[in-house]
């Protein structure tokens, strides 16, 4: 391909840190052969493998993904205006609000549009919202302030998923550092647990499985029995499903699912604290287990047959199909797994186009391929890549 893949990445990297592809295996806790083989571009690099390998070379796993990834000059302009304003922190430039309802109103439109992979433009009306929402704050006092406080802690758990889904890790931080500060004052207290559910999954990222795992307790421990208490359970459930399987631990990953089934066969499915909780996140989130942790084949064959409501979360169906073209490529099977990315594609392309997973796994159909298809071809020019 055009760009570099990662494992020419991580080969130039593991040189640099003076590390043989042995040393750097039994560092990472990874066989020597699956080293190789990702240097190689003959097996497709998992997120847990990239976390993993990328903290034993003391670099960050976007130096290996290259993310984020150019989206052209709109997206850049709206990060570096939410970045002014995270940069801001709680000096932020407060400005006149307009009537909280109708503020409380923007916030939903806002969660709207990152729920319909419509994320730069959930990035572009943000600021001017936070900003607005610290000139409620000044003018507002009791529960009215309270409220407040609480919108304004769910704006900066947006703002942290938003520059998360498009690789911009960085910024991540301040935003979890904003929401974590007031989401005490807030008068919804299960806003702190979602923020500390948001710091776990970076810190997964990061391949920091133990603080993330106490973080995800804490969560679990904090819920009640209500139906927003059963929500942020299985939620967290989900979570710690994936930080296990990053880390192979695939019974304590299972032992997640199963917990998180049982949670959403009573909540059904709900959108609630935008977690698009349900039956169909936990079976998503089964297969993912499967793939990161357990059989790809199985993840490929099963992941296959999902099925879904025309009106179920298009991201999250989208990454599952992001999974599936992993586990079909894993497998052997290229033209499923470009298949799968298709389907991604139609699902959410806005979160396709920017998630590193997809373009390493179009780089391991091309390395597998024995010829380059046009729908191939016509893939990679959508993606901004060359074949």
């Amino acid at each position: 391909m055009g760009q570099q893949h990662i494992g020419q990445a991580l080969a130039a990297e593991r040189k640099i840190a003076g590390l043989s592809q042995r040393q750097l295996a039994t560092r990472a806790q990874y066989s020597l052969s699956m080293v190789k083989a990702v240097e190689q571009g003959r097996e497709v690099a998992s997120p847990g493998f990239i976390s993993a390998v990328a903290r034993v070379l003391l670099i960050t796993p976007e130096q290996l993904t290259g993310a984020p990834y150019n989206d052209g000059k709109p997206l850049s302009d709206a990060i570096n205006t939410l970045s002014i304003l995270l940069t801001e922190g709680r000096h932020a430039r407060a400005t006149e609000p307009a009537p909280l309802e109708r503020l409380e109103a923007e916030l939903a439109a806002a969660q709207q549009l990152y729920r319909s992979d419509r994320t730069r433009q959930t990035i572009e009306v943000l600021p001017a919202l936070i900003r607005q929402l610290h000139g409620a704050i000044r003018e507002q006092s009791g529960d009215v302030k309270a409220h407040a406080y609480t919108l304004l802690t769910s704006a900066y758990v947006l703002a942290e998923w938003s520059v998360r889904r498009t690789g911009h890790m960085m910024m991540a931080l301040p935003a979890l550092d904003l929401a974590d500060s007031y989401a005490p004052l807030a008068d919804d207290p299960i806003y702190g647990a979602f923020s500390a559910l948001a710091r776990a999954r970076v810190l997964t990222h990061y391949g920091e499985s133990a603080v993330a795992a106490r973080l995800i307790d804490s969560a679990i421990n904090a819920a009640d029995d209500s139906r927003a208490g059963m929500v942020l359970a299985g939620y967290s459930h989900l979570t710690g499903a994936i930080n296990d399987a990053r880390t192979l631990n695939y019974a304590a990953a299972a032992d997640h699912v199963r917990a998180a089934h049982e949670f959403a066969a009573r909540t059904g499915e709900t959108d609630l604290y935008m977690t698009a909780f349900g039956p169909l996140n936990v079976e998503i989130h089964s297969h993912a287990v499967e793939l990161e942790a357990g059989d790809p084949n199985k993840a490929a064959v099963e992941g296959d047959t999902l099925t879904y409501a025309p009106g179920a979360p298009p991201t999250r169906i989208a990454h599952h199909w992001q999974d599936n073209a992993r586990a079909w490529l894993m497998s052997g099977k290229p033209d499923r797994a470009l298949a799968a990315l298709n389907k991604a594609r139609a699902a959410a392309p806005q979160q396709t186009r920017l998630h590193s997973s997809v373009r390493e796994t179009l780089h391991g159909i091309a390395m597998t391929q024995r010829r380059q298809t046009d729908s191939l071809l016509g893939f990679a020019s959508w993606l901004g890549s060359t074949l």
